[in-house]
């Protein structure tokens, strides 16, 4: 199931790890998915400033 139209996406990882992490998230007040977009924001965007870098 999906919200606000977004595509679900399937990845693996153990069930422990998954576990912890969502400890770590509900920590932060965030759900696993929501910081999992932050993380990928910021990775997108340091991989543009990196891309724009070597061509100048």
């Amino acid at each position: 199931m999906t919200t606000k139209g977004t595509p679900g996406r399937v990845i693996r990882v153990e069930k422990e790890l998954w576990d912890e992490y969502g400890l770590a998230c509900e920590a932060k007040g965030l759900s696993r998915a929501a910081d999992l977009r932050v993380y990928i924001k910021r990775e997108v965007a340091a991989h543009k400033r990196r891309l724009r870098a070597e061509s100048d």
